[in-house]
């Protein structure tokens, strides 16, 4: 959800440490979720893999970390969820397309995600790349 407020993160808490009332705006969008996990999540699964693609800049895609450290001067995984690609748009649909937009951009050995966001469906369908 905080992908669709429309203001400054920092001021609202601290409005709120300092007690006083938030201002939220919220945009009038939608947001979308791929998880970006390692191969044989939520089991064992190895780390250190080098994550490729990051500096790609997919219009209203944001992505955040979860399993990620630096080695030298790469990201490497570090844990099984990875990645966090999320999607905005005007529609849910849009918003899943931008999320997958964004992923498709990025890899690492074993990556698995769900494909089946925005989807009526309660089934778990998996990509390995």
């Amino acid at each position: 959800i905080l992908p669709l407020l429309d203001g400054d993160l920092g001021a609202t808490i601290i409005d709120v440490l300092d007690g006083r009332a938030p201002h939220l705006k919220w945009r009038d969008e939608f947001a979308a979720c791929v998880v970006l996990a390692s191969g044989g999540y939520p089991g064992s699964h190895q780390t250190g893999l080098p994550i490729h693609g990051l500096e790609a800049d997919p219009d209203d895609v944001m992505i955040f970390h979860a399993g990620t450290r630096r080695d030298g001067d790469a990201l490497v995984t570090a844990g099984g969820r990875v990645l966090n690609v999320v999607g905005r748009g005007p529609t849910l649909q849009r918003a899943v397309s931008r999320a997958y937009a964004g992923v498709a951009h990025l890899s690492f050995e074993g990556m698995q995600f769900r494909t089946d966001l925005g989807r009526p469906s309660n089934r778990l369908s998996e990509v390995s790349v």
